[in-house]
């Protein structure tokens, strides 16, 4: 007699697999990726996506991974030994994820968040943004692909959205964007995005962009940081670098900021920025604008005598411009140098680096180095990371990748 075998079902446990010693002990201390070594390579062959039983060299099962052969995190783990994948289980997923936003994230007037954050929600490899009726998944492997299905069928019955959109990241994303088309989403389910598409943050009004470009233009991470600002740029001059769109600037603005001056070497970026600036009701004309290289603007306003009392950077961890290469251990310092030229005694520098691989305290060593190049002192007073609806596990540091810092500029300059 045949049995019957549910289609929504993965079996997990198939493809038995053995770690090495180091990996094994990682894995027990909770770490959820394997990497490539000596013994991932004899490993047999594996297809993208496939559920392996990860086993140590004693034979003791010790996890159920997604393979993904060919990278440098070979695997990555998604619970117990002998795990399989069905509806339930992403629905579950979901369910959990969604509750733990409800119960613990400051959403109030925001329509935007991230409902499921890669290994924080135990779905490591992947990411799923809610923009108001919307959502996009961000694929980090294309491990999850073959898996797509069973996790568009828990959004749909737990988050009921009007449409779902699908997002590859590769890790080198300079060679996609050279690619012509700038079209890099693809639609799910449910029906197209409608044009002109607007999400609120903190009771404030952006435009996003669902189906082009690597990014949306709101980079929700940084929601509670924007919060906090706003209390504090009542009657501030404020300078934002690297503003992208505008949403510190826009945020600034709001809270009471005179003049907020946004720079960007993005014509495109800083034509969203103005526009985000109308969508909340607040003059442009009234603020400025400029378009041109950070290490080259600094200089500019320097001569020209400019002054602020608060100063916001929060640059890509790379970036390139036609002059100049900016990596946040090569470049950070001297901008801090060149920020504090600017920056009134007893004002606010407010630093940021999304960069994995700095933590906090190398971080805090880059502004020490451009606070005594610039010969001023330098009084840490706040420090964060990224918003609640960005969990990460306590095995797992290297989620803990958004370095915030506010600081006070002290007298010697």
């Amino acid at each position: 007699m045949t049995r019957k075998t549910d289609q929504n079902k993965t079996k997990g446990g198939d493809s038995p697999v053995v770690v090495g010693p180091q990996t094994e002990q990682m894995l027990l201390l909770g770490h959820p990726w394997v990497i490539e070594d000596r013994f991932t390579r004899q490993w047999p062959s594996l297809s993208s996506g496939e559920l392996v039983t990860l086993v140590s060299q004693s034979g003791q099962s010790l996890a159920t991974a997604l393979a993904d052969p060919g990278q440098r995190i070979v695997a990555r783990v998604l619970g117990p030994p002998h795990l399989s994948l069905h509806r339930d289980w992403f629905r579950e997923k979901v369910r959990r994820a969604q509750q733990l936003r409800q119960q613990h994230a400051r959403l109030d007037g925001t329509t935007a968040y991230r409902v499921i954050h890669g290994e924080g929600d135990g779905l490591p490899g992947l990411t799923v943004e809610r923009y108001e009726d919307y959502l996009m998944v961000q694929l980090y492997t294309r491990s999850w692909e073959p898996h797509l299905s069973g996790l568009v069928q828990a959004l749909q019955e737990v988050l009921q959205p009007a449409g779902i959109y699908e997002k590859f990241r590769p890790q080198e994303t300079r060679e996609l964007e050279k690619k012509g088309s700038k079209r890099f989403s693809r639609l799910l389910a449910g029906t197209p995005v409608p044009e002109g598409y607007r999400v609120r943050e903190n009771d404030l009004v952006y435009a996003v962009q669902l189906e082009e470009g690597l990014n949306t233009g709101l980079f929700m991470d940084q929601r509670a940081n924007r919060r906090e600002l706003m209390a504090r740029c009542q009657g501030k001059r404020v300078l934002n670098l690297f503003c992208y769109t505008g949403a510190f600037s826009v945020a600034a603005a709001a809270g009471g900021a005179t003049r907020v001056t946004s720079v960007d070497a993005s014509p495109h970026y800083l034509q969203q920025a103005r526009e985000n600036f109308g969508l909340n009701r607040i003059n442009a004309k009234r603020h400025a604008f400029i378009c041109g290289d950070c290490f080259d603007v600094l200089p500019s306003l320097i001569d020209q005598g400019e002054r602020f009392d608060l100063v916001i950077m929060d640059p890509p961890s790379f970036s390139t411009t036609t002059k100049n290469r900016f990596t946040t251990q090569g470049g950070t310092a001297r901008l801090v140098a060149l920020s504090l030229d600017l920056l009134e005694e007893g004002g606010l520098l407010v630093t940021s680096s999304n960069h994995q691989k700095v933590e906090l305290a190398d971080y805090l060593k880059e502004l020490r180095r451009g606070a005594l190049e610039a010969g001023c002192g330098l009084n840490v007073i706040h420090t964060a990371g990224q918003a609640e609806d960005f969990p990460c596990p306590v095995t797992f540091p290297e989620g803990r990748y958004l370095k915030y810092v506010m600081a006070v500029k002290g007298a010697g300059c």
